[in-house]
């Protein structure tokens, strides 16, 4: 799987599907489709911290580039006008749920401080482990929701996908100068509240994930039967990286950025489904009507 991300990733996949679609080709148009999927539902994950609402977003986006496909000139790459057009979606819908309930980091750590700590032993360690990363992914992926749109959206293109500045400001529609400043203070922002709140970067905090386990059990936030993030995956996102995220880290803001990394690369819960309204969509339908 290509990494649209990286510098290395192979544009001319891109425009080979891009011609063959627009000559009416329903496979070359899936396989552009299945090609991106993946990152733009991840984006979209992050952004709303709601799988639901991710798979709404990714349907949508899908829809509109396609349906603008034959206004694509190649004058920028693909991946450039594609994630210009998602990037833009997200910054402009509405505010999902999550974004409407989360406010700031003082009012999302207190919440988290409200939810009881009980500690585990090591047989309900074992047996809960699934559940306690399922809290340590979720909770972390809370935190995001305390940036405000564009600072959590340059995070993730940038310190999560390792997004080059160059084509990160390129789809942003900024400057590769402003992408760095805005992306480190959208960093500096989220690490002064981990590195005061969250045990997982500093062990002066008394904030566990798997002290929190239990409470977060009876408040219905996690159900150990039914996982929403720690599922749906082959890799997590530093397997993207062509560096080794594996590595011991050598500073905080490394093992701040290890936090989000270490998160999964999903799988929509959905993903045919996706596939197949953005293909019955009657705005696609009506420009490919001859494959289609």
């Amino acid at each position: 799987m290509e990494n649209p991300f990286h510098l290395n990733y192979t544009d001319q996949t891109d425009l080979d599907l891009v011609k063959l679609a627009t000559q009416g080709d329903k496979k070359a148009l899936e396989s552009l489709i299945t090609r991106h999927q993946i990152f733009v539902y991840n984006l979209a994950l992050k952004m709303t911290h709601q799988s639901a609402d991710a798979e709404d977003l990714t349907q949508e986006v899908f829809i509109k580039a396609i349906t603008a496909l034959g206004k694509f000139k190649g004058k920028s790459s693909f991946r450039t006008w594609m994630y210009r057009i998602t990037v833009n979606h997200f910054l402009n819908t509405r505010k999902k749920n999550k974004e409407i309930r989360v406010h700031d980091f003082e009012s999302y750590f207190n919440s988290i401080d409200a939810i009881p700590n009980t500690e585990l032993n090591s047989t309900e360690q074992k047996e809960l482990s699934e559940t306690i990363e399922e809290i340590r992914i979720n909770c972390t992926a809370g935190m995001l929701m305390c940036l405000d749109r564009e600072q959590r959206l340059i995070y993730i293109l940038g310190e999560m996908f390792e997004i080059d500045h160059v084509l990160g400001s390129e789809i942003l529609g900024i400057t590769p100068g402003n992408f760095r400043i805005r992306l480190m203070r959208a960093r500096n922002d989220l690490y002064n509240w981990m590195n005061k709140r969250c045990g997982l970067v500093n062990e002066a905090n008394p904030c566990r994930c798997a002290r929190k386990t239990k409470g977060y059990i009876k408040a219905g936030i996690v159900d150990p039967d039914n996982l929403t993030f720690n599922v749906r995956y082959k890799q997590r996102i530093w397997d993207l990286s062509n560096k080794d995220a594996k590595a011991i880290s050598e500073t905080v803001e490394d093992l701040n950025k290890r936090v989000f990394q270490s998160h999964p690369l999903q799988l929509p819960l959905t993903k045919n489904r996706i596939l197949d309204e953005v293909l019955n969509n009657k705005l696609i339908k009506g420009l490919f009507s001859s494959q289609l």
